[in-house]
């Protein structure tokens, strides 16, 4: 049936040309971020925008994400398929007009798209000019089109290629390897979220993921299916699955407030933590932004009102602070907006301020209803907020304590660093190494100019479990808060790090090469991305990669980092080699451990990078929380050498 002929129309005209795209292959990490793995990936999710903006505007309904065999991708969508008709500025078809042009596309119509996903607004085309090849295929009004690119220049005009029932649009492209020079594999874990996250952030679309790079014991690909009936409520329930909530149901609410489309959803847990997870047009502002204040202002107000009006807070000798009402509090809050403005270090800060209130007002509204509805669970609330203000005053205390040891003079630092002589913060690094044995090793094996050695003793705290004034009373923990020169916390916010006087810009956590060395250096990320976390955003925290083999025959020896390279060495060096299993780092030498781990000529350091902050925090949750069973099957399928007791 054809459509109706009124403004909404989306037709060839629809399309509108910005700018060129000369820059692009030549400046690519101005539009896609890194030409690294992110940057790889990134390229995907342009191209899955455009489906997504078909979705919010009631075109499309299920999308379909391919890693081919060779590593390309191939999307495909049932849309209304791009405009193929002849773009009247430009003179050729719009479909070449949309992947040829720098940030053309009809999503900067407001005719044909009230929003649109993604930051830039760079689209298909920059995809398109990091491509060796792509191929677009349109189904349109009965008719299929096509049309073929290398490097961003089209290699015939549009062609009709024959006739279809179907509508859609079908994308297959291969990163072009003279820019992503690091890598070309995709991982199918970092796209398989992102799926799962787009159906939970608009539900009622199906999106299919299939990996045709393996097949399971059946003999078929790997293939997911996601599809969410509830939104965000969902969304809350797959983040908290390994939490304890303290209320019977999510609370939740959508609907439009100034014109603005807010949907929010939060639940309370038993947990010391708080994970706020905010979006803007399905991007995921982990700079937070005027929604995120939004958020906090309407959730203090209404519960600072409600707890005051009960006489609950009565007998308490100091007032309520905005982080009390935040803990143990798992939300995500999800806004559409027509024009955002971004700011922040990678631009992911929503900048618009007229958010901020209609965000304000729904969170109001939504927690005043549920507080009345609700009277056990408000009460379960207000208490879980006392403790969080009697617990902050108690930690509060324990975090001067660690202040007043950061700023003192070089005596006060810890006992067990030895420090490197380097006095230029950009050209030091401090290793955090397990135990006073491979310490001791570390400390002989170092370059002393520029290498610092902090041994800490067993497994720290799991901070996931812990009050926040344990954790800041615990021995470990203030003596890498002290070694590392970094202070927390300030007036306005009480989880603020300070960085600015961080005395390493590489932190180093090197553990033994075994299942207890794994769980040591998981229980030291789990409390730098609960109370460091901007440490790792900016960078600076790494994990050494010692070897678990050493193979020797006769003069000949070599490392091997996993029981493949073992085989491989053993079989090169003729069989009847010797091998050494190394059991820990204190095992090894001092010119061992600096010849594998910590020579920078020759050791490989793996950067700690936040892809997706909200399974992250999921998986922290799951891995350092209470509830054993998720933790054993996550185990089962991603370690190497766990032997796993049922």
């Amino acid at each position: 049936m054809s459509e109706d002929i009124n403004k909404n129309q989306y037709s060839a005209d629809s399309i509108q040309a910005l700018e060129g795209m000369e820059h692009v292959r030549m400046r690519p990490s101005m539009y896609i971020g890194d030409v690294g793995t992110r940057g790889l990936h990134h390229l995907v999710y342009e191209v899955i925008d455009n489906s997504i903006d078909e979705a919010l505007a009631g075109h499309c309904d299920k999308i379909t994400v391919t890693i081919n065999e060779d590593n390309s991708i191939t999307t495909e969508d049932n849309g209304r398929g791009i405009p193929v008709g002849l773009h009247k500025k430009e003179g050729v078809s719009a479909l070449e007009v949309v992947m040829t042009k720098i940030g053309a596309g009809g999503k900067f119509d407001k005719d044909s798209y009230k929003v649109s996903g993604g930051l830039h607004g760079v689209g298909v085309s920059c995809v398109n000019a990091l491509s060796s090849h792509l191929k677009a295929t349109v189904h349109r009004e009965g008719k299929i089109w096509e049309q073929e690119y290398e490097r961003g220049k089209a290699m015939y005009p549009v062609k009709s290629t024959g006739t279809t029932d179907k509508r859609g649009t079908i994308v297959t492209f291969k990163p072009d390897a003279e820019i992503f020079t690091q890598t070309l594999e995709y991982t199918y874990e970092t796209l398989a979220n992102r799926m799962r996250e787009l159906a939970f952030l608009n539900k009622g679309i199906t999106v299919v993921i299939v990996d045709k790079r393996e097949k399971d014991e059946k003999g078929d690909y790997i293939e997911e299916t996601f599809y969410s009936e509830e939104g965000l409520s969902e969304f809350i329930k797959y983040l908290d699955a390994t939490r304890d909530p303290i209320m019977k149901s999510v609370i939740a609410f959508e609907g439009e407030k100034n014109g603005i489309p807010v949907e929010v959803a939060m639940i309370y847990n038993t947990s010391y933590s708080e994970n706020l997870h905010s979006y803007v047009n399905n991007i995921n502002t982990h700079e937070g932004g005027t929604h995120l204040t939004g958020f906090r202002r309407g959730l203090t107000h209404t519960l600072k009102k409600y707890a005051d009006e009960s006489g609950m807070l009565d007998k308490l000798k100091f007032d309520i602070a905005g982080d009390d009402f935040r803990e143990g509090l798992t939300a995500i809050i999800s806004v559409k907006v027509a024009e955002p403005q971004f700011e922040g270090q990678t631009k992911t800060k929503l900048g618009n301020r007229e958010v901020s209130a209609s965000v304000s007002q729904a969170v109001s509204e939504m927690l005043t209803d549920y507080l009345e509805e609700h009277p056990d669970d408000a009460k379960i609330i207000v208490q879980k907020v006392i403790l969080a203000a009697q617990a902050r005053h108690a930690a509060q205390k324990a975090r001067e304590m660690v202040q007043r040891k950061t700023v003192m003079s070089i005596g006060g630092l810890p006992g067990k660093l030895s420090d490197c002589s380097e006095q230029d913060p950009a050209k030091c690094e401090v290793f955090l190494v397990e135990g006073d044995s491979a310490g001791g090793t570390a400390k002989q094996g170092r370059d002393r100019a520029f290498q610092a050695i902090l041994p800490l003793r067993g497994k720290i705290l799991n901070v996931e479990k812990a009050m926040q004034h344990k954790v800041f009373e615990n021995e470990e923990i203030k003596n890498i808060f002290t070694a590392l020169g970094v202070t927390i916390g300030t007036e306005e916010d009480s989880k603020a790090l300070n960085l600015s006087k961080l005395r390493y810009h590489k932190i180093v956590i090197m553990c033994d090469a075994d299942i207890d060395g794994s769980h040591i250096a998981t229980l030291i990320l789990t409390f730098f991305f609960r109370y460091m976390k901007e440490l790792i955003e900016s960078g600076h925290v790494y994990i050494a990669t010692p070897p678990l083999y050493l193979v020797k025959k006769g003069q000949k020896k070599q490392y091997a980092w996993n029981d493949q390279e073992r085989d491989t060495i053993v079989e090169k060096f003729g069989g009847s080699a010797g091998v050494q299993r190394y059991k820990g780092l204190g095992e090894m030498n001092a010119s061992q451990l600096w010849d594998t781990t910590m020579n920078p000529e020759f050791r490989t350091l793996r950067q700690v990078q936040i892809d997706n902050g909200t399974e992250a925090d999921r998986i922290f949750s799951m891995l350092m929380g209470d509830d054993v069973p998720p933790r054993r099957e996550f185990i089962e399928k991603n370690a190497i050498y766990a032997n796993i007791d049922a």
